[in-house]
């Protein structure tokens, strides 16, 4: 199993850098996880946003492969709590497909994008900035991971 964490953006802050760079180094070897980022799209009178989303939807969707199990990140999406998602993510691996969890840019995602998710999942109610998204995901999954493979990480 293969995780992608595909987010619009490629100039966060150090900080941003950092947290994900310490999961990404704990959830490698367990989750084959990777960080892809494609580029905001950029925003000028000449293009509408809706156009820039598009944009930055088409280069999401074209690092995806037609089996993966794609999930799309939205406030509006269904909350999971953390022994759900380990769950989630095992019976993922045991079914033998690889995960995409797909971060929009400050504008979201495309609608094609949403289309292409076989679930959304929600983070919080409140709306988070995306730079902060990587980070709390990467946490999440470092923690369903020791889930996962019993250590005492996640304490309930």
């Amino acid at each position: 199993m293969k995780i992608g964490l595909i987010s619009v953006g490629t100039k966060m802050p150090r900080w941003v850098q950092d947290g994900t760079a310490e999961y990404e180094k704990r959830i490698s070897t367990e989750l084959g996880f990777k960080l892809i980022e494609v580029p905001l799209a950029k925003r000028s009178k000449t293009q509408s946003l809706i156009q820039c989303i598009e944009k930055e939807g088409d280069a999401i969707l074209s690092r995806l492969n037609s089996d993966d199990f794609v999930v799309s990140l939205d406030v509006l999406g269904r909350s999971l709590d953390t022994p759900a998602l380990a769950k989630k993510i095992g019976d993922i691996r045991f079914d033998g497909r690889n995960l995409n969890l797909l971060v929009g840019g400050p504008d979201g995602l495309s609608e094609r994008c949403q289309s292409r998710a076989n679930e959304s999942w929600s983070l919080s109610a409140l709306t988070l900035p995306h730079p902060l998204v990587r980070v709390l995901i990467c946490e999440q999954l470092y923690r369903a991971a020791c889930i996962l493979k019993g250590h005492p990480y996640h304490r309930e």
